[in-house]
């Protein structure tokens, strides 16, 4: 058994929901009403996904930055 580390994202919606995704793997994303709800699914996610996708086929991760905008401008 082989153990990988994949990048999650998590935010939250207007209701509170909390949304997350990987972004290593194409439309792999879900929720939850909690985060420890949303981080099982996601964890089922991404092992659903695994079955489908071969490594050749993944997204690259590449990381996370900010930008800046200004409203109104």
């Amino acid at each position: 058994m082989k153990t990988i580390h994949v990048p999650i994202i998590i935010e939250t919606d207007e209701d509170g929901i909390f949304i997350v995704s990987c972004p290593q793997f194409k439309g792999c994303h879900t929720f939850g009403k909690t985060i420890d709800e949303a981080l099982a699914r996601i964890k089922e996610a991404i092992e659903l996904c695994m079955e489908d996708s071969q490594p050749e086929s993944l997204n690259t991760f590449v990381g996370f930055r900010e930008v800046e905008i200004v409203q109104g401008a």
